[in-house]
């Protein structure tokens, strides 16, 4: 069951669909919710800053505490709002070394909630969103910037391709996927041919013991990349959310995503939920 969740809150007073869908899909699941917000020390900063004077630093310092009590209260009086069980802790940190802090964090909840990089800090955003996938053991569910509504489980599309990512995506999703109406099991045939579904479907009868009204697909890549079909196919299909295997590993504190990965992270219509 999904019964601890963690979302990132944005330090300044701006709309945040990840914040807004996971109180939705806290209270769906009558979950607690913890929210964390993120401070950069102030001795990285002077490192940026060429060893900036200590009235500089100082001044930063209190900038981003400031922002981050305003974050927190922003955060319990929405929990408080929608009745939630909630709390926000604060992690502090360089720049590098925030990720490393937030996948350590993560390992502890059932389910980490962050939004899909934007152009203002798409370098820091993806590296959360990596360091969260590759280094926490626990499933991650990235939200789209422009998402909108509640959130809703009715159609489910899984990406499905006999690896172990793709398995235990499958088994961290589990309590979606026993909620949905409709969930539909996929393969991708990037050499342009169709096959006959025999692929995905072992896999659709082991869902089907769980009480999964499951039905097996194939799409056909047809020279496109493989994340722009998944896409394609999962706006066609008005999915809710995509289940898939996220696939890189870590190299000397990087985090390193491989190609599929990457483009479904910064470019997902739909909320994806990745295991690795």
């Amino acid at each position: 069951m999904i019964k601890d969740v963690l979302v990132t809150i944005p330090p300044r007073d701006v709309p945040s669909p990840a914040l807004d869908y996971a109180v939705t899909l806290a209270k769906t699941f009558d979950a607690h919710l913890t929210g964390v917000a993120f401070v950069q020390d102030a001795a990285f900063a002077g490192a940026l800053f060429d060893w900036a004077p200590a009235i500089v630093l100082e001044e930063y310092r209190r900038e981003m505490e400031a922002a981050a009590e305003v974050a927190k209260i922003r955060f319990e009086e929405t929990c408080q709002r929608e009745g939630l069980s909630a709390e926000p802790i604060v992690l502090s940190a360089g720049a590098v070394s925030l990720p490393e802090r937030l996948a350590y964090a993560a390992r502890r909840f059932d389910l980490t909630i962050l939004p899909q990089a934007n152009d203002e800090d798409e370098r820091s955003g993806d590296a959360m969103i990596e360091a969260a996938l590759l280094g926490s053991g626990r499933p991650v569910l990235i939200v789209p910037c422009f998402q909108d509504g509640e959130v809703k489980f009715d159609r489910i599309l899984v990406c499905w391709d006999g690896s172990r990512n793709a398995a235990r995506a499958i088994a961290d999703a589990m309590p979606f996927l026993t909620r949905a109406r409709r969930v539909e099991v996929v393969t991708v045939a990037a050499n342009g041919k169709r096959d006959d579904g025999i692929a995905g479907s072992h896999i659709a009868h082991h869902l089907s013991r769980h009480d999964v009204i499951v039905e097996v697909g194939n799409i056909v890549a047809n020279g496109q990349d493989v994340s722009r079909r998944i896409r394609s196919h999962a706006a066609q299909q008005s999915a809710d959310l995509i289940v898939m295997g996220g696939y890189g590993h870590s190299r000397l504190r990087e985090f390193i995503l491989g190609g599929v990965t990457r483009d479904m992270l910064s470019s997902a219509n739909v909320p994806t939920l990745m295991s690795h």
